[in-house]
């Protein structure tokens, strides 16, 4: 079966840290470049990180810039995604996805993105 499943969700406290993970099954993940995307409640997605199939290219939206990490390891056929100084407003679904397209702010819109798997909820609350 072809899919792509994230892990790695949960409740923490602000401050704390959490680390996804994005993994594929029935395909090679490294031939593909991977964009993170979130959904809080009552909100449009929002792509939030990117990562190019050799991991040579990241890109990061301004809200997780400095506090959220991508990385990948194509042997592993996965995707992680470290974050950091977590706040209350991160609290959302967090999905990852295929990229259709090439790195660069393009990489966060959900019209460039392709297969998506079924989400993680992230919850960041005292």
């Amino acid at each position: 079966q072809v899919q792509l499943v994230e892990s790695g969700g949960g409740l923490v406290q602000p401050g704390g840290s959490l680390r996804l993970s994005c993994a594929a099954s029935g395909f090679t993940l490294g031939y593909y470049a991977i964009v993170w995307f979130r959904q809080a409640p009552g909100k449009e997605r929002e792509g939030i990180s990117c990562i190019s199939s050799s991991a040579d290219s990241t890109y990061y939206a301004d809200s997780v810039k400095g506090r959220f990490t991508i990385s990948r390891d194509n042997a592993k056929n996965t995707v992680d995604l470290q974050m950091n100084s977590l706040k209350p407003e991160d609290t959302a679904v967090y999905y990852c996805a295929t990229l259709l397209t090439g790195m660069g702010r393009r990489c966060l819109a959900v019209e460039n993105s392709g297969r998506w798997g079924q989400g993680t909820q992230v919850t960041v609350s005292s």
